[in-house]
């Protein structure tokens, strides 16, 4: 995430009732290849990425960078949350220079449907409010997506407006 300001980055782990969320290590690499490769995760976010291209390009620490928090369950990363700046040429936004915090995430197929991405999401959230007291994080979203539509929700993130973006309607939530 840029512009952390005073913030620390990394934080230090932040542990949830089953997770540990921390900054990426190179023992994430082959994780960070699955999900970027995975057909069921691209679904959701452009397309997957052919693993052997993945294999060849992703650097030996991938994710290395503010706002990215490795989600890992008994000594495994199992997906992602990250925290980034909303640009400002893009659709939806709660200030009129945009910028805001936007919160993104993927898991593994296998760590679907089990409460991780809402346990990992909520604790990100909790500690974000407390580094940036007040600022609002944003949330998107494809309304064809039920499952992160019922986590949006499940987090407390509330519609503020509806567009079309990569060829698809996108829900956009703000959380504060």
């Amino acid at each position: 995430m840029t512009e952390l300001g005073p913030d620390v980055w990394p934080p230090a782990p932040l542990k949830t009732g089953r997770l540990v969320l921390r900054e990426s290590e190179a023992r994430d690499r082959a994780a960070f290849v699955a999900l970027f490769a995975s057909p069921e995760v691209g679904a959701h976010v452009g397309g997957a990425r052919p693993r052997d291209e993945l294999e060849r390009a992703m650097p030996e620490v991938p994710g290395r960078r503010p706002g990215l928090f490795v989600a890992e369950l008994d000594g495994a990363m199992i997906g992602m949350i990250t925290l980034d700046r909303r640009d400002a040429g893009r659709p939806g936004h709660v200030r009129p220079d945009g910028g805001e915090a936007e919160l993104g995430y993927m898991f593994l197929p296998e760590a679907w449907g089990r409460g991780y991405a809402a346990e990992a999401c909520a604790a990100v959230l909790d500690w974000f409010a407390a580094a940036r007291p007040g600022e609002p994080v944003v949330l998107t979203t494809r309304l064809a997506n039920d499952r992160a539509m019922r986590l949006a929700a499940k987090l407390g993130f509330a519609e503020a407006d509806r567009f079309e973006e990569y060829g698809a309607d996108q829900w956009f939530g703000v959380w504060s």
